[in-house]
């Protein structure tokens, strides 16, 4: 496994030497980042190739949120829970998860075996607005295809992309591969996809993105933070080791005081996850710099 994170870590350092140039041309972080969480989640079934072109015809939206798995044959799949959700997850014939499915852990299946799962015609009881339309679970590859190809056509100017790990202290070998492995293998999709200088990585798990900002340094990166959270930005800080490009906290810790400390250490606010256009438009007022939104038709 060391050979082949070594090889991963070679390959992928490469093409990162030219981003700072990219960046100044023709990449930079959007003034306000309108983002659609998990791609258009309020309105077409979560984290797939559709909810991206959703969020995409939306002419506000800036970036794409998403999140990502690994898989039993180290696949990096765009999903978010660890778990099949029998909330929303049915098979395609539209029976409904039996057995080891039922909650049956991604990190457990090899991609093939994803694909006798729909994440998207089965009524989401959280989502009443959401389109119903058979969906698989989609190789976080063929998504940037598509969603750089769907921009292009759509578009003027490409994408930005916020892209979370989901990987979680203490699971490492249960629910993901430890966080360097996790983190090489998304970057490496990344840098292959010639999105790099486009993309945000975050996760509320600070290994990933410590080790991301040791290894890849040119890589934009984004701390998550829950709701409950009572530590200061300076705390904050001090507790991931570095300053991020951006901390993104739950909505309802946002205050004039979070946001002015993050900006005087040169970091961005972008809260999540914020379903109420009066909710935005407070936030907005507190000089947030983005939004991350499950219904961004509401921007």
């Amino acid at each position: 496994m060391l050979a082949m994170s070594v090889l991963i870590l070679c390959s992928a350092c490469g093409p990162l030497t030219p981003l700072k140039k990219q960046t100044q041309q023709n990449d930079i972080f959007p003034a306000f980042s309108y983002e659609g969480h998990r791609g258009a989640r309020g309105l077409y079934p979560e984290n797939s190739i559709g909810a991206m072109k959703t969020a995409i015809d939306l002419p506000k939206v800036t970036t794409l949120e998403m999140d990502c798995h690994i898989t039993k044959d180290n696949k990096v799949v765009v999903y978010h829970d660890h778990y099949l959700n029998p909330k929303f997850v049915q098979y395609t014939d539209g029976k409904p998860l039996t057995g080891k499915d039922i909650k049956g852990i991604i990190y457990n299946y090899n991609y093939v075996d994803l694909a006798q799962f729909d994440i998207g015609s089965k009524r989401y009881e959280d989502f009443p607005e959401q389109k119903k339309v058979p969906t698989n679970i989609a190789l976080l590859s063929d998504l940037i295809d598509k969603a750089e190809a769907y921009a292009k056509e759509k578009r003027n100017t490409p994408m930005f992309y916020n892209i979370e790990t989901k990987s979680k202290e203490g699971k490492d070998g249960e629910y993901h591969p430890n966080p360097q492995e996790f983190s090489d293998r998304l970057l490496q999709v990344v840098i292959d996809k010639g999105i790099a200088s486009r993309t945000v990585i975050q996760s509320f798990d600070k290994r990933t993105i410590q080790y991301i900002n040791r290894v890849y340094p040119e890589l934009k990166t984004s701390y998550l933070i829950a709701g409950g959270n009572e530590k200061s930005t300076t705390e904050l800080i001090d507790e991931l080791g570095y300053s991020p490009f951006i901390i993104s906290p739950h909505y309802s810790l946002v205050t004039t005081r979070f946001v002015e400390d993050a900006h005087k250490a040169g970091i961005k606010v972008i809260p999540w996850t914020v379903n109420d256009k009066k909710e935005i438009e407070k936030l907005k007022a507190l000089q947030v710099d983005g939004i991350i939104s499950d219904y961004p038709n509401l921007f």
